[in-house]
């Protein structure tokens, strides 16, 4: 079989883009609107009694008790993503990008098996946990694949897809529940849990076939395939200027890193560890700050028992939430460079909180029936000002913000910290949603304004930079305040960096 598959130049970086990438991270989005799709079936339900809520012949008490249980198991998912991502700290340096993202996808089908032969909560519970360590191995590493591979004017627009696939895999998921819905017996959930198989193993079959990161190879001693990588990628030859330059670049990086060691990230040192780990990792927090899984992991839920809808309109109204997902994809993909990350990332919050506080008063009024529509209007308009800002651009500048000798702890612990609130929020809500109702949505409203406030101040724009580059943002700054500074006056001027002010705490 010829190298790569006989690719080069952008066809490789599509092929990588569309077999790896897409059903790696559709994984994420499939799983997390799979389960909360399947709640409401009767079969399921009678399967797995102890996490029905909808029992109307449940007493009060009950039903809270069972609302617990179901968002534990809604919940563990993401426990298992936790320890997944963690766990890619020490593989994702040890063995390279590409075997990881091979094991991640070989633990989510052992999972998948699990899940779609499940007879009892034990087998449910295990299943979910299993699930969630492919997923968030996956979630940890692809991007960063992803990054790596692509050059400095495609990568933006190369791993913000990474949002438009996370709600195209919730889409598949919902209209699979959806279509499954009428089919009778246990199929019904089955099936959906089982087809999760068809996406992990295209991820696993054609990153074995793809390069690897040639900045891992570089950071092993390996420059010879590195450099036929980088040639193979830039379809140029071996002793390209540009490919050598590169080369270049990565090792002067690497140089500066010096040793290399995870007690690093809590020290400044030359290249500001600590400032661009706590970067990387508010940045993934920032997604789940938004709210999003709150409505993600219950959007049948919310339609059908808070907004009063019948099964089939709730679910037709649940899909039509996730094709939101793609419009505002292909709106980031398009416009990630020439708005940039911070741009995209504002604008985002500030849709995010004005469409969550309309929805909050709205739901406020159940029975006012417009006030009820607008409600979803404002759920579905909000979708989109997630997908196109804080629902792409993370995982992007996660993998951009951090330096290449601790490129894959650092992203590592910033998923982790993304599951571990994804966990936190899972087990709050159905608790939260019987507490308040729809006055939790204004928590996550104010949330997203501190949002705004922190990006503004905080966060540096890469659009344009190479990786290399965005070390010299840091390497020029003194102080956190300094990056974003240091930044536009990099931007102004084709100089090389200069310190940044001192008078700043």
């Amino acid at each position: 079989m010829p190298r790569f598959l006989g690719l080069r130049g952008h066809g490789l970086n599509r092929a990588a883009l569309f077999g790896v990438t897409m059903p790696g991270v559709m994984l994420f989005g499939y799983n997390t609107s799979l389960l909360g799709g399947v709640l409401t079936l009767n079969n399921f339900d009678h399967q797995f009694p102890s996490i029905d809520v909808t029992d109307v012949t449940a007493n009060p008490a009950e039903v809270q008790h069972r609302s617990t249980i179901q968002g534990t198991v809604m919940a563990l998912f993401a426990v298992g993503g936790l320890f997944g991502a963690v766990s890619c700290i020490g593989l994702g340096d040890i063995l390279g990008r590409r075997r990881v993202i091979v094991v991640a996808s070989v633990v989510q089908i052992i999972g998948a098996v699990l899940m779609a032969s499940a007879f009892d909560l034990a087998q449910l519970i295990v299943s979910r946990v299993v699930v969630g360590l492919g997923t968030g191995g996956l979630l940890a590493t692809v991007p960063t694949w992803q990054s790596e591979i692509s050059a400095a004017d495609k990568r933006g627009a190369h791993v913000a897809a990474t949002g438009p696939f996370v709600g195209a895999g919730a889409l598949l998921a919902l209209l699979l529940d959806f279509g499954m819905s009428f089919a009778p017996g246990s199929i019904a959930w089955r099936l959906p849990f089982a087809i999760q198989i068809l996406l992990a193993l295209p991820a696993a079959a054609f990153v074995a076939c793809l390069p690897e990161s040639p900045r891992w190879l570089l950071r092993q001693n390996r420059e010879a395939e590195a450099r036929e990588i980088l040639a193979a990628l830039n379809d140029v030859s071996t002793d390209c200027p540009k490919v050598q330059a590169e080369i270049e670049e990565v090792q002067q990086s690497l140089r500066l890193a010096g040793q290399v060691s995870i007690g690093q990230m809590f020290h400044m040192g030359p290249q500001r560890m600590s400032h661009r780990a706590m970067l990387a990792i508010a940045v993934m927090a920032f997604i789940q700050f938004t709210g999003v899984n709150v409505i993600t992991f219950y959007t049948n839920t919310i339609f059908e028992s808070y907004l009063q809808l019948d099964s089939t309109k709730s679910r037709i109204l649940a899909v039509i939430y996730q094709i939101v997902s793609p419009i505002g994809g292909v709106l980031c993909f398009f416009t990630i460079e020439g708005f940039g990350r911070r741009r995209l990332m504002l604008a985002s919050a500030a849709g995010n909180a004005v469409c969550l506080a309309l929805v909050a008063g709205l739901g406020s009024q159940p029975q006012n029936t417009r006030a009820m529509h607008g409600a979803v209007v404002f759920m579905f308009i909000y979708h989109l000002t997630f997908i196109i800002g804080l629902g792409s651009v993370p995982f992007i500048y996660m993998a951009e913000i951090v330096p290449l000798s601790l490129r894959a702890t650092i992203n590592g612990i910033s998923i982790g910290v993304f599951w571990a609130l994804a966990f936190v929020i899972g087990e709050v809500s159905p608790i939260a949603f019987e507490a308040i109702g729809w006055r939790y949505f204004i928590i996550f409203a104010g949330l997203n304004v501190a949002i705004m406030g922190l990006v503004y101040f905080l966060f540096p724009e890469t659009a344009g930079r190479s990786l290399e580059d965005i070390d010299r943002i840091f390497t020029s700054s003194n102080t956190i305040w300094d990056s974003v500074w240091v930044e536009k006056r990099l931007t102004r001027s084709e100089q090389q960096p200069v310190k940044a002010r001192k008078e700043n705490v």
